[in-house]
């Protein structure tokens, strides 16, 4: 009977231990990178006033965005997240490389960004009133029986 204790206990002990090695590993953050920001080494090769669009991507690689615009600027972006445990993801850096154009199409600027240059952008949600209130679907759906004219119906002018 002794012996049938030790073994639930060291079992309870195992168990103990693994829920805690597993509760300390779920909550280790983990880092993820994501995007591309080209070296200091690499950018120092696009001179300004001289290089164009196609120079800079084949230098570089191509960028992470673009402007709208023809002949707009190029970006190059690279975020780094915090993921820990079951909480929505955190970005605890990023960087931005914006390398502007002229009308001649050579590089006119570099610009280079961090996280703490950026803003937050509270986008405004508009919702288009549909204009139908206290209508029901069956009451829309046989409204317009009454409604039919028979001109409509032969092709009569």
């Amino acid at each position: 009977m002794g012996s049938v204790i030790k073994a639930s206990g060291r079992r309870l002990r195992y168990v103990a231990v693994c829920s805690v090695f597993l509760a300390i590993t779920a909550c280790t953050a983990m880092i993820k990178n994501h995007g591309y920001v080209p070296s200091e080494t690499d950018l120092s090769q696009i001179v300004i006033g001289t290089d164009t669009r196609e120079t800079v991507v084949a230098t570089l690689g191509p960028p992470t965005s673009g402007g709208v615009l023809e002949g707009s600027d190029i970006y190059y972006v690279a975020s780094q997240f915090r993921h820990y445990g079951g909480f929505a993801p955190q970005e605890i850096d990023r960087k931005v490389v914006v390398i502007s154009f002229a009308n001649g199409g050579a590089v006119s600027n570099i610009a280079q960004l961090t996280l703490q240059d950026g803003t937050v952008v509270d986008l405004a949600r508009r919702v288009t009133d549909d204009g139908i209130s206290d209508v029901t679907f069956l009451s829309q759906l046989f409204g317009n029986l009454g409604n039919i004219d028979a001109s409509s119906l032969f092709g009569a002018e």
